[in-house]
């Protein structure tokens, strides 16, 4: 089975009698004798194939009319990896609608931002994913109303606007709907770890991650590339600032090794000024991890490669860094051009300080949020702590982010976005593919004129091209490439990407 799109009835059948938890996320199986739907590692007994179908999103399920299983609580998976490598039609409209834009702007909003009208988005959707934007931005709704049922002690008023639902009437019949039960039900079932809010808008969720997943090997990453006033390490914890859509946030995420196979559960901690961004947060915080990535599909293609076979033995749940922010990354991507980690830290801090918005965190480590496009667009290069060629690349591609030249959020299209910043002045090749690597989640690039890259290379003895080496890694080469990356760190510290 290779796609979530048309899902071959015995291979999801075998992975649902294995009790296999890399599929779950993947598909959905909907029992006809029962009327609930499972995820395929459901510990209930197995049900005859003949009394089963198989969906490709939880959406689908619950348009054909099936309620989610108590017991194995399938809307609690990690969302589905074929998202980011296909990164089609569909793929892109599923990243937008879990950032909220559907709650936002509406299904024409959706269509424009992919380029469709909405009519012909319907038609896509429904044929490739089983339902449509509105359903499945319904479904993303009651997944988020459970998490925040059963993990605080919100008012269900505040919890229903915390999900996106219009009304408190809508919350109460959907989640009745989805779940076969109210919502007070839901918060009085055995397990519920509410603990309520330590202040008003804070969180206490667990985000769901496909495993194994490396954590130290995350924080690490981004420790070193931490930027004073917007990020701070402290342990086994990253702390940020966020620009949300209804207002300011503060994430605070524990990152740990999950060795285990299948899926686990992340602790993170979330400080809101509006409730109404806690489905957008919980989408870009899954962002930042690659939450969604299928580690067991990335190390099998390695298995048996000379140079990435031993690696992905060591570290098998690698993942790419990421980003909250798609414009803050390629910002960052461009200040980091042709200076050591050091230098681009204490640069893009100062840009912070001078440039970036100051709030009120409670925490003194995190001082500001990070500058718009919109107000570095304006800044003169002259001014910007840098070369004067950079600091003209910087603007320039602060303007194009600000005004819609280049398009880097979820419903972009790669290659369009990748033309797009070859077409501005001081970006080349290299920035282009690291904003494609870390802002859009592409899983198959490859830097090879990455100095990293050749050293890494060259040290164990490949004399070939490394564009040529790559290409038995496809489509998986941004974990190769970041395979390499973490070996050059392990045997020089000081020499991170």
């Amino acid at each position: 089975m290779t796609t979530t799109r048309h899902l071959d009835a015995e291979s999801c059948y075998r992975a649902v009698k294995s009790r296999d938890r890399r599929f779950d996320g993947v598909f959905y199986t909907a029992v006809h004798t029962t009327g609930i739907y499972c995820r395929p590692s459901c510990p209930a007994r197995t049900p005859a194939l003949r009394n089963v179908s198989f969906h490709p999103t939880a959406a689908a399920a619950q348009a054909a009319g099936f309620r989610a299983c108590k017991r194995c609580l399938p809307d609690a998976t990690p969302g589905s990896p074929e998202w980011d490598v296909a990164a089609d039609v569909a793929g892109r409209a599923m990243h937008l609608i879990s950032d909220g834009l559907v709650d936002r702007d509406g299904v024409e909003g959706l269509a424009a931002a992919v380029g469709y009208t909405p009519r012909h988005l319907t038609r896509v959707l429904t044929a490739e994913l089983g339902a449509g934007p509105l359903a499945l931005a319904r479904a993303r709704r009651a997944q988020t109303a459970r998490v925040l049922i059963e993990t605080s002690e919100l008012a269900f008023a505040d919890v229903a606007f915390a999900s996106g639902f219009a009304s408190v009437r809508q919350f109460n019949d959907t989640v009745r709907e989805v779940y076969a039960a109210s919502p007070s039900q839901l918060r009085g079932r055995p397990g519920c770890r509410g603990r309520g809010a330590v202040t008003p808008g804070e969180l206490e969720l667990r985000i769901a991650v496909r495993t194994p997943f490396d954590g130290r090997a995350l924080l690490r990453f981004l420790a070193v590339h931490a930027v004073p006033g917007v990020e701070a390490v402290e342990g086994n914890r990253y702390l940020r600032t966020m620009s949300l859509p209804h207002g300011t946030g503060v994430l605070d995420v524990t990152l740990t090794d999950l060795p285990a196979p299948g899926a686990g559960t992340l602790p993170v901690r979330l400080h809101l000024a509006d409730l109404r961004d806690t489905g957008t947060a919980v989408t870009r915080v899954r962002r930042l991890l690659d939450a969604d990535s299928d580690p067991t599909a990335v190390t099998g293609a390695f298995t048996g490669d000379p140079v990435l076979g031993p690696l992905r033995r060591r570290r098998p749940g690698l993942r790419v860094p990421r980003g909250v922010d798609p414009d803050e990354t390629a910002v960052r991507t461009v200040v980091g051009q042709q200076v050591s980690v050091a230098g681009a830290r204490t640069v893009t801090a100062r840009l912070v300080r001078e440039y970036g918005d100051p709030v009120e965190t409670g925490h003194p480590a995190l001082t500001h949020l990070f500058p718009s496009a919109g107000s570095l667009a304006s800044v003169d290069p002259a001014e910007l702590p840098m070369p004067r060629s950079r600091g003209r690349a910087l603007v320039g591609l602060a303007a194009a982010l600000a005004d819609g030249r280049v398009d880097l959020a979820g419903g972009a299209d790669r290659d369009e976005a990748r033309a797009a910043l070859l077409g501005l002045a001081g970006i080349g090749p290299w920035t282009a593919d690291v904003i494609a690597l870390r802002a859009l989640g592409h899983p198959d690039v490859f830097l090879p004129t990455d100095l990293a890259v050749r050293s890494v290379l060259a040290g164990m003895g490949l004399s070939g091209r490394p564009e040529e080496v790559a290409e038995a890694w496809r489509p998986w080469r941004s974990y190769a490439l970041v395979h390499l990356w973490t070996t050059l760190t392990m045997l020089d510290p000081d020499k991170e990407q």
